[in-house]
């Protein structure tokens, strides 16, 4: 027997943008359904680095990422944890001359939209951080970015979300999505069917699928990010930290573990999952020790990999459909997308409520890529 239910807003896609976007909805007064084919926040929300900063990303980002930064500031009030949240600053160095110019361009770039960073050039990098003992030119200082814990923050959303009123449909894989002109119907799980006038699509690195479904295919490309964490050791690295012109990131906890970042894992016969490279976490901790020595004995205690979205041009996709009234899209966040996520919920909330949002999204609309080349 099929079990029929009927919401104003169905979410597909339980990762921190969908359940974020869930409990903006509930709070605004919608019905909302959410859906996941797993856990909330068990994908690329939940296994990605963690860093929560706006250091690093293009102008057409910070308008969105200043209205999460003050969203963050709430955690505790929103999901009811802080999520490990800090913040203790983001640092990016710099390796080569050449590499701090491109960090001076872009603080002057930046610096119109209200983010003031704190360059730090050559010696004076070393004597004010000491704990920094590997060679680099310079470096540019965020100081109220940070970091949190995205295997806490990201499936207490969902929770929220539920504790709001949503209903939240796990392990519950949405088979089809179809416009009835004057709303939507979905096949979900072995018996499930929901009717609703709008529909979100937070479905990450399968977004493209239920995108395709409406006629508004896109170059999205899964890409698998490569992370270790070493045992807990003595508290040296007080900031999350990047590195300009590499793929190296990192950043330590309070209990002493280094959480670190670069490279890709290993694509398993089924693109959507993959497994970490040895090759890949080595190739990590080998850049780790030419920063941070001590580290050269360190042992890691956990590596893994997990699958994430990537647009073409560096900017997810936040909008409404171009072609299927009451259809919203947000996903392709580029591995980028957990300081920003809980803007993009509010966001959704602003279009499915209002029909637009005053936070500017233009860069980021769907039909930017309605008239690439097949």
């Amino acid at each position: 027997m099929t079990r029929r239910l009927e919401a104003d807003v169905a979410i597909i896609g339980g990762g921190l943008v969908g359940s974020s976007a869930a409990l903006a909805m509930r709070k605004a007064g919608l019905s909302v359904i959410l859906l996941d084919k797993g856990f909330c926040g068990a994908q690329a929300s939940g296994v990605n680095y963690g860093g929560v900063r706006r250091q690093g990303r293009g102008v057409e980002q910070l308008p969105l990422a200043e209205l999460s930064h003050a969203i963050w500031a709430r955690l505790p009030e929103l999901i009811g944890i802080n999520g490990e949240y800090q913040r203790c600053g983001h640092l990016k160095l710099a390796r080569t001359e050449e590499d701090f110019a491109k960090l001076e361009a872009y603080a002057a770039r930046v610096r119109p939209h209200g983010l003031e960073l704190e360059l730090i050039s050559g010696k004076a990098v070393k004597t004010r951080f000491p704990w920094l003992t590997g060679d680099v030119a310079g470096a540019s200082l965020c100081h109220d970015d940070g970091h949190a814990n995205p295997r806490l923050v990201s499936p207490a959303f969902a929770r929220a979300a539920r504790a709001a009123g949503a209903t939240v449909l796990e392990h519950m894989p949405v088979h089809q999505a179809v416009s009835t002109g004057s709303g939507f119907v979905l096949q979900a799980g072995e018996d499930t069917e929901i009717r609703c006038r709008q529909l979100v699509n937070t479905a990450g690195a399968w977004s493209d699928q239920f995108a395709s479904q409406f006629g508004e295919s896109v170059p999205l490309k899964k890409i698998y990010p490569s992370m270790v964490v070493t045992e807990p050791l003595p508290y040296r690295l007080p900031m999350s930290m990047g590195e300009e012109g590499g793929s190296f990131y990192g950043r330590q906890v309070t209990r002493g573990n280094y959480v670190m970042g670069g490279g890709r894992g290993i694509v398993l016969d089924n693109p959507d999952y993959s497994r970490p490279s040895v090759t890949a976490a080595s190739s990590v901790m080998q850049r780790a020790i030419a920063l941070f020595p001590h580290l050269e004995h360190a042992h890691v205690i956990r590596f893994w990999s997990g699958t994430e979205a990537e647009m073409p041009d560096g900017n997810p996709v936040i909008s409404a459909s171009s072609k299927v009234n009451g259809l919203f899209h947000a996903f392709g966040f580029c591995g980028a997308g957990f300081q920003t996520a809980p803007a993009v919920g509010a966001v959704l909330c602003d279009l499915v409520t209002q029909g637009q949002s005053n936070i500017p999204i233009g860069a980021f609309s769907i039909d930017r890529f309605h008239n690439l080349p097949a």
